[in-house]
């Protein structure tokens, strides 16, 4: 059987400017066809991580060979720690020292972290050359390869620096998938999940019946959750395509999350996908425990969660580094906070989110400290 058969186009609608993004077991076949009638030169510039690179090299190659297409190659460290100023300045470096010019395209191969790092600095190159994502991790097919949205951290918080710069084009092959380790999977699929969280409850339903199937990515169902969720996100972002609206809502459980991550200083032991679970475990209890989320769902949200292998409570994490007050602090660093208040997605029910647009911090704290209490 052609594993192309079950390929799935995904079209985000941005007019001039809109891509498609195919997902299945073989997608990458796609590439050098699809390349080859965007560039003015049979070459393009491919970002990746060390890891990434040591797997996937000789796939990637193989995909545009037949369109005779040359890669320049540029690798970095794996991690988000690579998130930085300093890496970015190297690959803008070395696309300038590769002739890279607009008319060229930069291909992001790799994880939510060279996605972003790539498509920052194609928005930067002479005010923007051509970007194509070709995510390896569950998370960045999922997530972060699709809507344009680029960045870099700073020590005073994660994507603090960055701007909205979209694709030409995603390829989401969930065969890229099988050299992921079982963790970096669970992290992704946090992500899948909150689509089912936002605005679609019968996804979150098939999620709790047939999560583990996508966990072993079994072709249909890491297709058909991958393609759902790119649909999701892609609605959204036609519609609030720079999260003044309700773009907002894909941040479900980030609040929280980027706090998490900030206060560990970006250490492996937590990946984004896992303090998102957690931020999202923790949105729903803080609804509830604000009469707004219903407790049951609440419960049933850590259940989904914590049954997939991820993080749905405080317990264990290091007491000075992620007390509530300092928590709170980093949240204050939000994009969008303002004066002791900042926006919270949080929901009246699974499938249900909304942006409560000024939450107290203090009584943010307030959980959080009982949280910690509870988790001892």
């Amino acid at each position: 059987m052609n594993p192309n058969t079950s390929l799935e186009t995904v079209r985000v609608d941005l007019g001039a400017r809109a891509y498609d993004i195919l997902v299945g077991h073989g997608a990458l076949t796609e590439l050098g066809p699809r390349l080859s009638v965007m560039l003015k030169r049979p070459r393009a510039f491919v970002l990746t991580d060390e890891t990434v690179m040591r797997h996937h090299k000789g796939a990637l190659e193989g995909a545009v060979k037949t369109a005779g297409i040359h890669l320049d190659w540029y690798s970095l460290p794996p991690g988000e720690k690579t998130k930085s100023f300093a890496n970015l300045e190297g690959v803008l470096d070395w696309l300038l020292a590769g002739g890279a010019d607009r008319g060229d395209t930069l291909i992001a191969f790799g994880g939510g972290v060279i996605g972003d790092m790539g498509g920052l600095a194609a928005s930067l190159m002479k005010r923007g050359m051509g970007f194509v994502q070709v995510p390896t991790t569950l998370l960045a097919q999922v997530d972060s390869s699709v809507g344009g949205k680029t960045a870099v951290n700073t020590p005073r918080g994660k994507n603090l620096i960055g701007a909205f710069y979209q694709p030409r084009l995603v390829i989401a092959d969930t065969a890229l998938l099988a050299t992921l380790p079982e963790r970096e999977l669970k992290a992704g699929y946090a992500e899948i999940v909150k689509y089912g969280l936002i605005n679609d409850a019968p996804f979150f339903d098939w999620l709790a019946e047939n999560g583990q199937k996508v966990l072993a990515l079994e072709p249909e169902a890491a297709r058909y959750a991958v393609a759902r969720s790119c649909a999701a996100k892609a609605a959204i972002v036609v519609e609030d395509e720079t999260e003044t609206g309700v773009r907002q809502l894909l941040n479900l459980g980030h609040t929280f999350g980027h706090a998490f991550e900030a206060a560990n200083e970006y250490r492996e032991d937590l990946l984004h996908g896992e303090a998102v679970a957690l931020g999202m475990a923790l949105a729903f209890r803080y609804g509830a425990a604000s009469g707004i989320t219903p407790a049951a769902d609440a419960a049933r949200v850590k259940q989904v969660l914590g049954a997939s292998g991820l993080p749905v409570s405080l317990n264990g994490l290091d007491r000075e580094r992620f007390a509530a007050a300092r928590l709170a602090s980093l949240m204050q660093q939000d994009k969008k906070a303002r004066a002791g208040r900042v926006p919270l997605i949080l929901a009246r029910g699974i499938g249900a989110a909304y942006v409560h647009p000024d939450a107290d911090l203090a009584s943010v704290e307030r959980f959080l400290a009982a949280e910690l209490t509870e988790a001892t």
